[in-house]
């Protein structure tokens, strides 16, 4: 399993990182029904920071919003498990299979991956504020001032050929 794909699966639901059961099921090569029922026999192992439920309207938006679902999906109709990233931790000691931990393994190298690449633009979006907000006035004056020659020049040839008006002394020197 290709870590950038297991990355695609990887959402953003009330605030957590997380991956819906039935990805994570595809990439463990179980059936989903099989993963949940482990789950169930071990709920102690998930709090609510681990794993929850979306409710009908999150499920609801999050088909809206991803048109990555298969029909069989979309029209389930139970909402489906989300797991965090210490959940899925929790998942490799619940499914022990060889598959498992190999793609727990990789689960965990996508979250630890996405977390820096975050960290790492976090820090780069915050420079480009600070460099706005130093530099935001200095280029709306400038605007304005480029403005205000465009305008210069354009009131000054509107100038030189509008119709004179009054007495016009005409030059005589033929």
């Amino acid at each position: 399993m290709e870590l950038q794909l297991i990355q695609s699966k990887i959402i953003e639901i009330r605030g957590y990182k997380v991956m819906l059961d039935f990805d994570i099921a595809a990439i463990y090569e179980v059936e989903t029904r099989v993963l949940k029922q482990a789950v169930k026999r071990n709920i102690d192992r998930f709090p609510p920071d681990f794993m929850f439920q979306l409710s009908k309207n999150e499920w609801i938006e999050l088909i809206t919003n991803c048109d990555k679902f298969s029909e069989t999906i979309k029209h389930n109709p139970g909402s489906p498990s989300v797991f965090t990233e210490q959940g899925i931790a929790m998942l490799s000691s619940v499914l022990k299979s060889k598959r498992a931990i190999q793609a727990n393994i990789l689960i965990m190298r996508a979250f630890v991956f996405i977390r820096q690449y975050a960290l790492t633009h976090k820090d780069l979006t915050d420079k480009l504020k600070q460099l706005e907000e130093k530099y935001d006035q200095k280029f709306i004056s400038f605007e304005q001032a480029i403005n205000y020659l465009l305008q210069k020049d354009k009131v000054e040839v509107e100038q030189k050929n509008r119709r004179r008006i009054g007495f016009n002394v005409k030059n005589n020197d033929d």
